[in-house]
């Protein structure tokens, strides 16, 4: 796996639609056809899509998210910089958690200083300017990664609730 797999999951799930076009998919993620292309098919080799590659399958997927993500893609906050907030700095999880540290992706025209959480692919800040759904999933996802035990009960219990309510 690589970790813009699980970026191109997450906005499958975000769209919710299992018609949806790799072309379409890799505009809205600013990643190229061929990538999305070759995470398709590592994801159907894994098990995470089904046998045509459209459908994610969830209940795979959030073990994996649970269990795995923070060791296969593990991230520790650095420099203080301008960014979009992430984990437990950004919607849902700011509501429901209250903390003196912010945690941001970096990005030049972001509003919010905090410490930098390297995003699982570069383009995923443009991207969710433009989605509230993939922008919340990945924030969850950051959570995950970056969060304490506390951090990341909360935030599996969104995934699973935001997953379910995708179908």
């Amino acid at each position: 796996m690589k970790p813009q797999d699980v970026v191109i999951l997450l906005k499958i799930i975000a769209w919710n639609n299992n018609n949806w076009q790799q072309s379409a998919l890799a505009d809205a993620l600013k990643i190229s056809q061929s990538e999305i292309s070759q995470s398709v098919a590592r994801s159907k080799y894994s098990g995470l899509l089904d046998t045509d590659g459209k459908k994610v399958m969830r209940l795979g997927f959030i073990d994996f998210l649970q269990y795995g993500l923070s060791y296969v893609f593990p991230q520790r906050p650095g420099a203080l910089v301008r960014g979009i907030p992430t984990a437990h700095s950004a919607p849902p999880l700011s509501a429901l958690i209250n903390s003196s540290e912010i945690y941001v992706w970096p990005y030049a025209k972001g509003t919010v200083r905090g410490q930098t959480i390297g995003p699982l692919y570069p383009s995923v800040v443009k991207a969710v300017i433009e989605d509230e759904k993939l922008y919340q999933l990945l924030a969850l996802t950051d959570a995950l990664r970056v969060g304490k035990v506390r951090e990341k009960n909360i935030a599996i219990k969104e995934l699973k609730n935001k997953f379910q309510n995708e179908l």
